[in-house]
């Protein structure tokens, strides 16, 4: 085996830096090599649509690891070489090729690729000033714009849709939120989130459209965006459109070379591709569900920080043969302005809704039961109720609906009668 023929993880993300470094930690010995798209060391992406906007952060305090951990791990880093093509044996070997013609050899191969923004195919849609925001260089050009914009329009009422939109208020813009649909953040949470969302921002002053119809953009002489019409007539203002609708998994590489996809790179429990070789993690990746249970998906893919890392911690086992079934509890957060949200558990199929804590004061808990039993909660400015949660799901526990809803007893200690109660 020559020095390049070890592990090639393709994507320099979250989960492909948390592959490599679990891979060390548990003693894989052959050589890693990480190749990234990008001219950045990898780094934190959820800070974009937040601090960074805001510039409480900068781009240098982003990174996941220095140099000298790389380094010290004997991890190769390649940057700005986007792999284009990837041959592989029976075995599981192969050779990637990047754009530019360069060669990687390798004797087992990670995917860590992650997804891009999905575009809005519309009239006005090139403007200059129409903008995604997914990576470090989105971020700073939206950074450099927001010095001398006074109106924003943000399309897509999704987590970095509102994320971006409370950002930019804070720093003094004028804006304006556009949802197709009809609530926020649909996909993710259940109604009764939707409707706080929707009330506290309106309340902290900004301008929601919901069922929102997109005509066009609209422009300046000079090729800069000025506007967003919709179909009712109206047209909104905007020296920046900032369009969160979502993303698609990158999928491209994975077809190219016979692997499985469908929403997502397709891969089994054990964070193994089609092929039974190739590892998969992250927001590219479809797997089977980690809770599954009646009425929810039995698929899904999982777009979070804590799934790249656990995933990728997972994929690292079946690397080197230890491999065990994925079953973490899915958690999420958001930070929206002075609204956090944390989310435990996956919703879905739910058909009970309690509340725990003051929806006036900001701060409370919708917690989701099915048949009886609790399946998930979103937790507003509530971290204790988010960690019990995690922690009952984790463990398998239950606390009834008459009992929970009192929030004067902390949810740590219902739980720890209910487990005693066993």
């Amino acid at each position: 085996m020559t020095a390049l023929q070890g592990m090639l993880i393709v994507g320099a993300s979250q989960a492909g830096v948390q592959l490599a470094s679990s891979l060390r930690e548990i003693g894989y010995a052959d050589p890693i090599t990480i190749v990234g798209a990008e001219p950045h060391a990898p780094y934190q992406r959820p800070p974009l649509s937040k601090a960074f906007l805001r510039g409480a952060v900068t781009a240098e305090t982003l990174a996941f690891r220095t140099q000298d951990f790389y380094d010290k791990q004997d991890i190769t880093l390649v940057l700005n070489e986007r792999i284009t093509k990837i041959s592989k044996n029976d075995d599981g070997s192969g050779v990637a090729v990047s754009a530019s013609g360069r060669e990687f050899p390798f004797a087992r191969l990670g995917l860590t690729v992650g997804a891009r923004p999905r575009r809005l195919d519309i009239d006005g849609g090139k403007l200059d000033g129409v903008l995604y925001l997914r990576d470090a260089n989105d971020a700073e050009d939206l950074k450099s714009r927001m010095e001398h914009a006074e109106s924003v329009v943000v399309v897509g009422g999704g987590f970095i849709g509102l994320e971006a939109a409370a950002s930019s208020q804070k720093l003094g813009k004028k804006v304006s939120v556009l949802e197709a649909a009809p609530r926020l953040v649909g996909r993710a949470v259940g109604e009764e989130t939707s409707e706080f969302f929707l009330q506290a921002h309106r309340a902290r002053g900004l301008d929601i459209t919901l069922n929102a119809r997109i005509v066009r953009f609209t422009g300046h002489e000079d090729g800069r965006v000025s506007g967003v019409e919709l179909d009712d007539g109206r047209v909104i203002p905007a020296d920046i459109v900032l369009v969160g609708i979502g993303v698609v998994p990158r999928t491209e590489l994975a077809e190219e070379s016979g692997l499985e996809t469908a929403n997502g790179i397709v891969v089994d429990e054990f964070s193994l591709a089609s092929d039974g070789t190739t590892v998969v993690a992250g927001d590219c990746a479809e797997l089977p569900n980690p809770m599954p249970r009646e009425g929810a998906p039995e698929r899904l893919r999982l777009e979070s920080v804590n799934n790249a890392v656990e995933q990728a911690r997972n994929a690292a086992l079946s690397v080197t043969g230890a491999g065990v079934p994925y079953r973490m509890i899915p958690w999420f957060w958001s930070d929206q302005g002075d609204v956090k949200l944390q989310m435990a558990g996956l919703s879905a199929g739910h058909d009970q809704v309690v509340t725990r804590g003051s929806i006036e004061n900001d701060k409370f808990s919708f917690i989701y039961y099915q048949d009886g039993q609790v399946i998930a909660a979103d937790c507003i400015n509530n971290p204790a109720d988010f960690m019990s949660v995690k922690s009952l799901l984790a463990k398998g526990l239950n606390v009834p609906a008459e009992v929970i809803v009192d929030a004067s007893v902390p949810l740590k200690k219902l739980m720890s009668a209910q487990e005693s109660a066993l």
